[in-house]
């Protein structure tokens, strides 16, 4: 990694930490350029203002977790199977990276980026899975499932960032409570729901 990507990337991380904590307008370019160890001016060289950074930093969170989801479920076929292990993937993450979780959680139903994360690869594999009959609901509620999905998965992670609940329990309890509501029998569901956890792929 050359000296500027590195201070991209100095500068991004810092950017999530700032967001999460305290949202986009008490960020200024000061505070940015101290959080992330360079000057102001290496700051203005790479973006105009944290407003911009906020976008680059949401997208991109949005389209690297997407991808590297996606990675993990080359040897998957069953729906439920890649339903479960996406919401978990995100509690553990939750766990791991904590200001990750934190900006998620802030962000989640305020920034575009964000809330097309629930719109992509998880609305396809729900599709599937009615199509297949792997799950059981109305065609015309699609939509109104991937907001359930999106919702059991905030609040999966909320669980974690706030203490209340390890990443198993959450992940696995929020999994387990989704494929029951999509038909999946309970005992499949628990089953699933508590398989291990791969890791998740990083991006090469």
């Amino acid at each position: 990694m050359n000296a500027a990507s590195s201070a991209q990337e100095r500068i991004r991380d810092a950017a999530v930490r700032l967001f999460a904590e305290r949202g986009v307008a008490s960020v200024n370019v000061r505070e940015l350029a101290q959080a992330a160890g360079v000057a102001r001016g290496t700051i203005y060289n790479n973006v105009d203002s944290p407003e911009e950074i906020f976008s680059d930093v949401a997208a991109r969170l949005a389209n690297e977790m997407h991808e590297r989801v996606v990675l993990s479920f080359d040897l998957i076929d069953d729906p439920a199977h890649r339903l479960s292990n996406g919401v978990r993937f995100f509690a553990r993450r939750a766990h791991e990276e904590p200001h990750w979780g934190r900006f998620i959680l802030r962000f989640a139903f305020s920034n575009a980026s964000l809330q097309g994360m629930w719109a992509g690869p998880p609305a396809r594999d729900l599709k599937t899975g009615l199509d297949t009959g792997r799950y059981n609901f109305a065609p015309s509620q699609l939509t109104a499932v991937i907001s359930m999905v999106a919702g059991a998965g905030l609040s999966a992670m909320f669980l974690v960032t706030e203490g209340h609940k390890s990443w198993r329990e959450a992940g696995s309890d929020s999994a387990e409570l989704l494929l029951s509501a999509l038909g999946v029998p309970k005992a499949q569901a628990h089953d699933i729901a508590h398989r291990p956890l791969p890791p998740l792929p990083e991006l090469k």
